[in-house]
């Protein structure tokens, strides 16, 4: 029924602006595309001429003061190159690349040269430099291909008028034949279709060449000239650590005040009462009026207990202490929807994880009661061979995204600080399913 309701529903109007706007949008990233093609393959070339002829010299050079030197320089040129290759695919394919970082520490003067011919990222750069004109040799053939050959072949019934060649028979006739294959010539209806019709498939197949040639030479450079695993998992602890701390700082930050704001000034009110206790009684003040300072002084003193309480259920939740099976019974128990729990561990994580695991339940619950709309919400928790894996799905009206600005950006920072992951699975209309999976220890 969905398919011939679509049919029959009235069409949206386009307006003509759109349209216009997106054909030309089409139009310039084909345009882009074939002119990659083009430039790709004679920057390649020079590239590869340059840092190649630089090296040889310096190697070449190597027992003298002035080989390092050249060595270095033929790096820099490579990383160079890359940078331009790094640009010139930004711009024209829309497609980034991170930088690799070869700066080192060293001091003194040739520092920056010992610093450029022992870094990986340079001679990465010095990799690719040599291996991209063998990677650019084949969008040019693509487009050779798919759009001169094509071309040539489409208009063949008018362009073998000036481009044939001579063929001569055993009797003598001499005849122009402007193409043959096998000895089966193309000249003639109703054969002369055929090249026609591959013309066309070849135009219209063009741009899908193209844009498959050019995919070996991106992964070329996505893998010699971004950073490569020790980089990016260097940058993963470096954001993690800073993440950390400022977690741990935030921390320390809201435990202050509500210690301040709300413990503190309990207190300094419960021992305020018991003063005045203590001067009424000494006056011989009446006995309800002693009993309701008392009564308020006792109340003080309950919610003081209870804001540590809570205070200390924030930073480690008691029910943890009994394992994290029991800490997310307790959770749902306390939960506003009817939550269902199916959790199955083999062994008992490290306090960090279980740690890790019972607040990001807790997160995702709490988004739940709040934004969700849901009225009910399952969890699912196993462990073994090493992982953990966190499920909670609700069924509410879906839409959350990690990190737009949610509880989820936190949480999703949370779990990467032991190289977990997180994913979330929500459509419009929902449901939502929040996947965190975490190491065992």
């Amino acid at each position: 029924m969905q398919p011939l309701r679509r049919l029959l529903a009235p069409r949206r109007a386009t307006r003509p602006g759109t349209s216009r706007t997106a054909h030309r949008a089409g139009f310039r990233a084909r345009a882009a595309a074939l002119l990659y093609a083009v430039v790709a393959l004679p920057l390649a070339v020079a590239g590869a001429l340059a840092v190649l002829i630089v090296l040889l010299v310096g190697g070449a050079l190597s027992w003298t003061a002035l080989g390092p030197w050249l060595i270095a320089t033929g790096v820099r040129t490579a990383l160079a190159v890359g940078d331009a290759q790094r640009t010139l695919t930004r711009r024209l394919l829309g497609e980034e690349i991170d930088a690799a970082d070869w700066r080192g520490q060293e001091p003194g003067p040739g520092g920056g040269r010992r610093d450029l011919i022992g870094s990986r990222a340079g001679w990465r750069a010095v990799g690719c430099a040599l291996l991209a004109p063998v990677t650019a040799l084949l969008p040019p053939v693509a487009v050779v291909i798919g759009y001169v050959h094509g071309a040539l072949l489409l208009l063949m019934p008018l362009v073998k008028r000036w481009d044939y060649f001579t063929v001569r028979s055993g009797d003598g006739s001499v005849r122009h034949v402007g193409l043959m294959v096998g000895g089966v010539v193309f000249d003639d209806w109703p054969l002369a279709l055929v090249p026609v019709a591959v013309g066309a498939l070849l135009l219209l197949a063009a741009r899908w060449l193209v844009a498959n040639a050019v995919v070996p030479h991106r992964l070329l450079f996505a893998a010699l000239l971004g950073p490569d695993r020790a980089d990016l998992r260097i940058r993963t602890l470096e954001e993690t650590r800073a993440q950390a701390v400022d977690d741990a700082a935030a921390t320390l930050r809201r435990i202050e005040r509500d210690l301040h704001d709300g413990t503190q000034a309990r207190l300094v009110g419960l021992g305020m009462h018991l003063t005045m206790i203590g001067e009424l009684v000494t006056s011989g003040a009446d006995r309800e009026e002693v009993l309701r300072v008392v009564k308020t002084a006792q109340g003080n003193a309950k919610q003081a207990v209870a804001d540590l309480r809570n205070l200390v259920k924030g930073i480690h939740p008691p029910a943890l202490d009994q394992g994290l099976e029991t800490a997310l019974a307790t959770l749902a128990s306390d939960c506003g929807l009817p939550v269902t729990l199916d959790t199955g561990l083999e062994g008992r994580p490290t306090p960090a994880i279980e740690s890790i695991a019972y607040f990001c339940a807790a997160e995702v619950l709490a988004n739940a009661v709040k934004h969700s709309g849901a009225s009910a919400v399952r969890i699912k928790m196993y462990g073994a061979a090493g992982a953990l894996l966190l499920t909670v799905e609700d069924n509410g009206r879906g839409g959350a995204v990690v990190g737009a600005g949610s509880g989820l950006s936190g949480l999703l920072a949370r779990v990467r600080t032991v190289d977990g992951t997180v994913r979330c699975d929500s459509p419009a209309g929902g449901p939502t399913v929040v996947t965190v999976l975490l190491p065992y220890r």
